[in-house]
């Protein structure tokens, strides 16, 4: 029961405008987009803020109700006004690009997009409430949020047959965003959707990948228990003809030449940025933690990946290589299990660990190693590929805070990433990713230390600010993205400082080069989350260096709540349904 948009706020404002209804098609022509810089932008008088620095410590003042602000009743805009600019769109458009070196100019901000559902395109290759998603686009474009991020995944697109892909609901999802006039974060999905924090649909890897598999399970990541995990194809067999005779990187970089030449029309424009899933969850990191089956639980410290035929085939190299080939037949065997904290095990303790020897050394040397040419083997390729296109391209990283403050900081080790207190595990990957021109995608940007649990020495901020200091030292641009569902404005804060990369006293101009907000739900479109969010994003897009104070930021978004009002309902109610 779609009711006309333009109507519904042509009604608040008085003002009857011409605009076309949202009815979820997606032939015909392009429908009116709603403007929130149009409304940002209604004469308004200049409110500059001027802060005054008191002997004693500064008090925060309490907000002032917007009903009593004599500021808010001296600016309140004519409605009519705002609806005009909805219409005709009469706001200069700006043009965010990504920095080399991830520098950003100063004043220009950091752009927003929203994570969209897992399941945005049905096992049928349609859009999945494609009406909804209507709404929901438009709603956010008005925002003034820059774009949004999809899954495009294999277990879709080539469902059924090696080489055959099927990019139907993917064509019309896309030609929606660009109707809409928003940016796309194509997210090159080659893992299972199913077993990690927030998964809510199953979507498995390709039917004939799986086949493959069940044929030869070493084609799975494996624990020293035996037990498969079907999340993603093991690196061990990177480079090995195992899938009907291709190999791994050749199914994803044929993946990613099909999507480069279906959608050719769109990359630059449209489409501004490529994120090449690497690993479980499109991370590049091992699959360590499998929630899937209660197998591993928060805050465990996660099991070693290194079991199949192909990956104990590269250890026992790599220790013949070095001399000792005692060391090449099986991975740590006292490194405890997936639920394990690291006092628990002989390997990750702190005093006299394993992680600590010559033999641990040699074998987190190892694992973190294959796990960087797998990232360079995809890279390589995928740069290749989309070469000359406009688009960037970018590499997910895991924020794993948990047991941090240890000393082996066990949780990351298993996932391959090998950060001790003696030792920087980002700055290789930084490094690595800079070699090709990616961005540095990290997540857990919205967390603080103090609310996590203290006993497992989570050290969320701590990490964060590591990472920041690594894409600086490594010169490469650093994106974020919050790792749980966040709708409160404490988490909106500790964003805003994060993304700012504020971090220690040698700070410049830098700040990350886009935030991917998690995840576009009927939440989301709630009033008080919609009203904070709004906010959110008109902060983020003032940068580090804003010419207003925040009062008069989210004076302006209350306002621009009102009028969007009809719309952000009609998305909220679409969603459910």
């Amino acid at each position: 029961m779609a009711m006309d948009i333009a109507h519904q706020i042509g009604a608040l404002a008085g003002t009857p405008i011409s605009a076309e209804s949202i009815t979820g098609t997606t032939t015909g022509d392009a429908t009116t987009t709603v403007n929130a810089a149009a409304v940002w932008k209604s004469p308004v008088p200049s409110v500059r803020c001027k802060i005054q620095k008191p002997d004693n410590a500064e008090q925060k003042s309490q907000p002032t109700s917007p009903c009593r602000s004599p500021i808010l009743s001296a600016m309140r805009p004519d409605l009519s006004v705002a609806c005009k600019a909805y219409a005709t769109g009469l706001v200069e458009k700006e043009e965010k690009m990504y920095k080399e070196g991830g520098a950003v100019e100063k004043g220009k901000g950091v752009p927003v997009y929203v994570m969209m559902p897992l399941d945005s395109v049905t096992a049928g290759n349609t859009v999945n409430r494609r009406k909804a998603v209507n709404a929901s686009l438009q709603a956010l474009k008005s925002a003034g949020v820059e774009g949004i991020m999809m899954d495009v995944w294999w277990g879709l697109v080539e469902r059924d047959e090696a080489g055959v892909y099927n990019w139907g609901g993917y064509n019309e999802l896309l030609e929606m965003a660009k109707r809409h006039g928003l940016k796309v974060q194509a997210v090159m999905s080659f893992h299972q959707c199913g077993g990690n924090v927030g998964d809510s649909c199953f979507i498995p890897l390709p039917k004939w990948v799986v086949e493959e598999v069940d044929k030869n399970p070493d084609l799975a990541y494996t624990d020293q228990w035996g037990r498969r995990n079907y999340e993603y194809i093991s690196l061990g067999c990177d480079t090995l003809p195992v899938l009907k005779g291709r190999t791994p990187v050749q199914c994803y970089s044929d993946f990613m030449r099909a999507f480069r030449d279906n959608f050719k029309h769109l990359l630059g424009d449209t489409i501004v940025e490529i994120q090449v899933g690497m690993g479980p969850a499109g991370e590049l990191r091992y699959p360590s933690y499998p929630e899937q089956n209660g197998t591993w639980k928060f805050p465990g410290i996660g099991a070693f990946q290194c079991y199949d035929k192909y990956m104990l085939s590269s250890l026992k190299a790599a220790a013949e290589a070095v001399g000792k080939p005692e060391w090449g037949s099986t991975g740590p065997t006292d490194a405890g299990h997936y639920n394990n904290w690291p006092e628990d095990t002989q390997f990750f303790r702190k005093e006299g660990g394993g992680w600590n020897s010559p033999y641990g050394e040699f074998f987190l040397s190892w694992y973190s190693q294959l796990l960087l040419d797998h990232g360079e083997r995809i890279l390589s390729s995928t740069k290749a590929i989309f070469e000359n296109t406009g688009v960037k391209i970018s590499v997910k990283v895991a924020g794993i805070h948990w047991h941090y403050g240890s000393r082996s900081h066990a949780p990351e080790l298993t996932a391959g990433y090998y950060n001790t207190r003696f030792r920087d595990g980002y700055l290789p990957i930084a490094q690595m990713l800079a070699r090709h021109g990616a961005i540095f995608n990290f997540t857990c940007i919205e967390m603080r230390d103090h609310e996590q649990p203290q006993d497992a020495l989570c050290a969320p901020e701590k990490l964060v600010k590591q990472v920041v200091l690594a894409t600086r030292e490594a010169r490469v641009p650093l994106a974020g993205e919050n790792a749980l569902p966040r709708h409160d404005e404490y988490a909106h804060e500790q964003i805003l400082q994060a993304s700012s990369l504020n971090m220690d006293k040698h700070s410049d101009d830098r700040e990350m080069c886009a935030f991917t907000y998690l995840r576009m739900t009927p939440h989301l479109f709630q009033p008080d989350n919609w009203r904070r969010f709004v906010a959110f994003v008109k902060k983020m897009r003032e940068g580090k260096y804003p010419d207003r104070c925040w009062e008069q930021v989210e004076r302006e978004a209350e306002h621009f709540v009102h009028v969007s009002q009809p719309l952000v309902q009609e998305a909220a109610v679409a969603l459910m349904h």
